[in-house]
């Protein structure tokens, strides 16, 4: 999947230790453009991408993977980067995703 945006914020860099050895994860916080831009915090692990040449307000084209886990009966999802680039524009991000029920029919029929 690709998600394009400005880059708002970086949060703290998180690092640790696991059974598999030392983990290190960067999360950032986009926003999208369009019509009703929405905040989408994304998360990158280890070193697979270079965050120092990225800064808040720099335009930028994810490709992006969704993940589920469970934990105690509740729900989490992590959206994690696997390739970062710099982007054009927010509009130019937008207007690449194709809007919802753009070929839908019109019915002006309905009862409300």
């Amino acid at each position: 999947m690709e998600i394009s945006g400005k880059i708002l914020q970086f949060l703290p860099l998180q690092e640790g230790k696991g059974k598999n050895g030392t983990w290190k994860k960067q999360e950032f916080v986009i926003e999208t453009g369009g019509d009703y831009p929405k905040k989408v915090c994304i998360s990158v692990w280890g070193d697979k991408i270079d965050m120092s040449r990225f800064k808040p307000g720099d335009m930028v084209d994810a490709s992006i993977g969704l993940e589920s886990r469970e934990y105690n009966g509740r729900w989490y999802t992590e959206v994690r980067a696997w390739r970062l680039t710099s982007g054009k524009s927010v509009a130019a991000g937008a207007d690449a995703a194709p809007e919802p029920f753009a070929d839908a029919p019109s019915n002006d029929d309905l009862p409300f």
